[in-house]
């Protein structure tokens, strides 16, 4: 089973696809999709029974009811490349379609539903029993290859919501207490701030922006209305007006050379062609809790900041990782913690990306772990959770950290590398040269 990545490409090569006509193309296009879908049936079943034999074992060896098989959505989600969370997803995708809609796995496994379909659908009847699941399941199950992913996912809760009234009761309590703000980055440099609310406080804080943007507007404001809603979120969330900043502090981490880069302006000013100053010379900057920002706005951030404190960071030469720093505490606390998260940025768990939230020895205090630079490490919660269960273990080298998992499979963490792009040399020019530039440059 193990070779099956290796296999499939081979196959498809015999097709030389290159030589094939329009019709055919579109063919293996279709059969394609359907193998996809059987392979993702072929997933949730291996899910599910990996499940119910690890229960079994864990039943066997005394193990509480409530605890069994703790960890195991993490393991699947490292096998299939994916985060802990949708690992989860997937877990209670298969156990559901496994246990309690088998006309929509079969119809998974003939490809006519995407592996996205029967999520939809398992999603829709996630707060019925497992009796009505059954019954959604039965009477969606001819006419389910034919929806489209909206109505599909409209047909099983209306057929829900006749079967059991009370379930959309519990879909708004089970929605209400899910409410939270995340964060994410969006493109140019820009950020998503979405708040998952109520629908009376989610129409009422927009209503709120819209009257005063227009009351703004009514004024004499020449900022489009969008652009007020978004500023005025700003200021009543941070207590201070966007041109005074906002009083909150930023982690901003360049290399020398592009922090201290003289303004230009074609990317920091405006009036002459961008790409003129980009020539590749200079590393990315990252910002704490967004990602990776252009040298030329990292700088921008520094010059427009009230008030700018510089801590330097060594990197080594050679790997390009955040140089160590020990601690004799037990805890990560102080410049040492500072520096865990900004080297690692996000969890280190492979795949998951999500927020470091915890930092923690990766191996053990009571295995003979140190608190130093080198054995600390960023995780969210819940990888920090899991990384406690039994059979789960984490051994930093030089390089990076190595995951394994009760069945002893193996993951690898590389350590972020932070290390600037090589910089041909500056040409030296003679003083004439220099003049000459100078006169140009005015």
């Amino acid at each position: 089973m193990s070779d099956l990545p290796a296999v499939l490409p081979s196959l498809l090569s015999t097709h030389e696809v290159e030589a094939l006509d329009e019709s055919a193309l579109l063919e293996l296009i279709g059969s394609a999709e359907r193998a996809k879908s059987a392979l993702a049936a072929l997933q949730a079943r291996a899910s599910a029974t990996l499940h119910e034999k690890r229960c079994r074992r864990e039943e066997a060896g005394g193990v509480p009811a409530a605890q069994r098989g703790r960890g195991l959505a993490s393991e699947i989600a490292l096998a299939r490349r994916e985060s802990p969370h949708k690992g989860s997803r997937l877990l209670g995708l298969a156990r559901a379609l496994v246990d309690e809609m088998p006309h929509s796995l079969r119809a998974l496994e003939r490809g006519e539903v995407s592996e996205w379909r029967a999520t939809i659908v398992v999603k829709e009847t996630a707060v019925l029993t497992p009796v009505h699941r059954r019954q959604v399941d039965a009477e969606l199950a001819h006419q389910l290859p034919d929806l489209g992913d909206r109505r599909a996912g409209a047909a099983a809760r209306a057929i829900g919501y006749r079967l059991d009234p009370t379930s959309s009761l519990r879909r708004v309590r089970g929605a209400e207490s899910d409410r939270c703000v995340s964060v994410r980055p969006a493109p140019d440099t820009m950020t998503y701030v979405t708040g998952f609310l109520p629908v009376k406080d989610g129409v009422a804080c927009h209503a709120a922006l819209q009257q005063a943007a227009d009351a703004a507007r009514a004024q004499g404001d020449e900022r489009s209305c969008g652009q007020l809603m978004a500023d005025l979120l700003v200021s009543r969330v941070t207590g201070a007006e966007p041109a005074t900043g906002t009083p909150i502090a930023l982690h901003l981490v360049m290399d020398q050379q592009a922090l201290l880069a003289p303004p230009t302006d074609s990317a920091e000013g405006v009036g002459v062609d961008p790409d003129d100053a980009i020539d590749g010379s200079e590393s990315a900057a990252h910002l704490d809790g967004y990602g990776p920002l252009p040298a030329w706005l990292g700088r921008r951030l520094v010059r427009g900041a009230d008030r700018v404190w510089l801590r330097r960071l060594f990197t080594d030469p050679v790997t390009g990782q955040l140089a160590a720093t020990d601690s004799r505490a037990r805890e990560f606390r102080g410049v040492l913690r500072r520096l865990l998260v900004l080297r690692d940025q996000t969890c280190r768990t492979p795949w998951c990306d999500a927020p470091v939230r915890h930092l923690d020895h990766a191996t053990a205090v009571s295995d003979g772990g140190q608190t130093t630079y080198a054995n600390g490490q960023g995780l969210c919660a819940r990888c920090n959770l899991v990384k406690e269960l039994d059979g789960w273990s984490h051994r930093p080298d030089a390089t990076g950290t190595t995951v394994r998992g009760p069945t002893g499979h193996t993951w690898f963490s590389p350590t972020p590398v932070h290390r600037p792009p090589a910089r041909a040399p500056s040409p030296r020019r003679s003083p004439a040269e220099t003049q000459l530039a100078g006169l140009i440059a005015a």
